[in-house]
């Protein structure tokens, strides 16, 4: 009996010890398991940000890039511009190729075509990579700024709100002229962000009994390309009496409205707050402009996407009217300062 109790004893003690060895073999694993699913405290995630701007070239990027590269300084973090030169294709390419290097826990993508980038973002979102879209609302929606794809984020907003505003823009400066016939430089008639800017643009113009709109041609987002479409049209309506269009486009429009005698007498409304357009409006050679605070809505973009990958909580969108009022006439315009030069 007395060998019986001691075998027992031994049994017992043995017992707690292996309970004891499993329970701090469980606390361990609950640990390492915790240092697994949240950062440690003061390290953030993310390293790199990926930018997929529009064109290198193009200035209105050149904004956003430095709103991204002013937040990713502010947060320890690298930033890349990957330049597509307006070509769609080449952009998804791009973002396929950044996904692929796992160089990369945050994008912005700036996309020339919302709808051909749609698979890339999901590939990204897959990859565990936060993306933030830019100005160019992704799908084919353009009257909403709520994203189609589920884990992602837009920031600015949508072409129709902007071009319903252009146009309210060039009825206010058709007041006291019965008819006043409006010219209107679309961007490019190949992108459909453009298109659907475009018929927000015809519709509300079309409200307005006095306000005829005589031509409609290509102006694209250079001086050259606007200079030459406002010629075409001058040479075609004589009798213009405003030119709406983005604010590079307005620019060459500037000179041929003067190479025509006609400065003074034709109003200008621009797309875009430039240098330029703000201060074509403040000396009054143009009419208004349409004012988009670009480098601001960089940074917040940027913001969002470092955010999402250091697991905080973003909104789904940002209105980037919010930045700025912008419907900028000489009596709006206030104080605000030029984010950008063409």
């Amino acid at each position: 009996m007395k060998e019986l109790r001691v075998l027992d004893s031994r049994v017992s003690r043995m017992a707690v010890a292996l309970a004891a060895v499993a329970t701090v073999a469980v606390v361990a694993s609950v640990s390492a398991s915790a240092q697994r699913s949240a950062p440690t405290a003061g390290h953030a995630k993310v390293k790199a940000v990926a930018f997929f701007g529009f064109a290198a070239a193009n200035s209105f990027a050149q904004a956003t890039w430095a709103g991204v590269k002013q937040t990713a300084a502010k947060n320890n973090v690298t930033a890349k511009f990957f330049d597509p030169n307006f070509n769609a294709q080449t952009q998804v390419s791009q973002i396929q190729d950044a996904i692929t290097t796992g160089r990369y826990q945050a994008f912005v993508i700036q996309a020339n075509d919302g709808n051909a980038v749609i698979p890339a973002i999901k590939q990204a979102l897959k990859a565990h990579i936060s993306v933030v879209a830019e100005f160019t609302p992704v799908g084919s929606n353009y009257g909403t700024i709520k994203p189609p794809v589920a884990g992602m984020t837009f920031v600015g907003e949508a072409p129709v709100w902007n071009g319903t505003s252009l146009a309210k823009l060039g009825i206010q400066a058709c007041k006291g002229l019965n008819p006043c016939n409006v010219a209107y430089l679309e961007g490019f008639k190949s992108l459909p962000l453009d298109n659907a800017r475009t018929e927000a643009v015809k519709k509300q113009l079309g409200t307005a009994s006095n306000v005829k709109l005589v031509a409609d041609v290509e102006g694209g987002y250079t001086q050259a390309s606007g200079l030459k479409a406002a010629q075409d049209a001058l040479q075609a309506h004589p009798d213009i009496n405003v030119i709406i269009g983005s604010s590079q486009a307005i620019e060459g429009a500037q000179q041929a409205v003067k190479a025509a005698g006609k400065q003074g007498t034709i109003k200008l409304i621009g797309n875009g707050g430039s240098c330029q357009a703000v201060a074509g409006v403040r000396n009054g050679t143009w009419f208004a402009t349409y004012i988009i605070a670009e480098k601001s809505s960089g940074a917040k973009a940027a913001q969002f996407a470092i955010d999402a990958a250091n697991g905080k909580k973003v909104p789904l969108s940002f209105d980037t009217r919010q930045l700025q009022n912008p419907l900028g006439t000489k009596a709006t315009l206030g104080s605000f300062k030029a984010q950008y030069c063409d």
